[in-house]
């Protein structure tokens, strides 16, 4: 198959409709409790992912004080720490665009459908909107 005469063929619309999901920014908010299946390139934000990571850093520390400090040394590590930083990115991040309800899927932090696990389906949901809206 010869791609550059393919898209030769191709009218600018047809091309702009293909690239149209590839440009756009698209995040996905949910918890626990409402398992999103999520395509490559797409970003999850899970809101109760910082208590998941506190509940593991602390769940089994020591009562005594200083066995609690040298245990903590040992499991806070700079990748820990990484994952604490992005959880709370991801809750501001999530709370700076107003979401309301979750699942929800976010595109170009301008759109957003609430309530359907499917991404697939709330994405080509989005898509018609934008469409109608031209």
């Amino acid at each position: 198959m010869n791609i550059p005469g393919l898209l030769r063929r191709c009218s600018p619309l047809v091309l702009l409709a293909c690239l149209t999901p590839c440009l756009a920014e698209t995040w996905v908010i949910t918890d626990s409790a409402h398992p999103v299946e999520v395509p490559a390139g797409v970003r999850l934000i899970h809101l109760d992912r910082l208590d998941q990571l506190e509940v593991a850093l602390f769940e089994n520390l020591s009562p005594d004080a200083s066995q609690a400090q040298a245990a903590f040394q040992d499991i806070m590590t700079v990748d820990a720490a990484a994952d604490i930083s992005r959880a709370h990115q991801d809750i501001v991040d999530a709370w700076s665009l107003g979401v309301s309800r979750i699942p929800a899927v976010v595109v170009d932090r301008r759109y957003v459908v609430y309530g359907d696990p499917n991404v697939e389906r709330a994405l080509a949901r989005i898509e018609q909107f934008r469409r109608a809206a031209r």
